[in-house]
This record gives C-alpha cells, structure tokens and sequence, in this order.
C-alpha cells in the first residue's frame, strides 16, 4: 500500500492512508487477533456477518428496484 505526500502535507497523507487501512479492513483484522477467538465462535460471528451481508444487498437490490 502506498501513500504520496505531497507539499510536505504529511497529516494529509496520514489520513488517506487510514482511509484505505479502513477500506482493506486492517483494523477490524487486528482487533479480531488481539485475543484467542474460538473455532465454534468463530464459525457463528462469520455467519452472522454472512447474514447481515446478504440482508443489506437485498434491502439495496429492494430500494433500487423500487425507485426505478
């Protein structure tokens, strides 16, 4: 990942680059890792997340349908 500064504007630079740490979903990953998670735990946080995430596409798909 790589970050330009340009006219030596570092805390703009600093921002963009927390900007796509966010986006990649960096720490979300490292929070996830700060303590032993266990597998069955594990299993059901990953298909709730799967879960939501189809709920969100359908109520988007929904919306757009219904505007258009």
């Amino acid at each position: 990942m790589q970050v330009s500064v340009r006219e030596n504007n570092v805390d703009q630079a600093l921002r963009a680059l927390k900007k796509k740490l966010q986006r990649e979903g960096v720490f979300r990953e490292m929070k996830l890792k700060q303590h032993f998670e266990k597998p069955s735990v594990k299993k059901a946080r990953e298909q709730a997340e799967a879960i939501r995430r189809a709920r969100k596409l359908a109520r988007k798909k929904a919306q757009r349908e219904g505007m258009m």
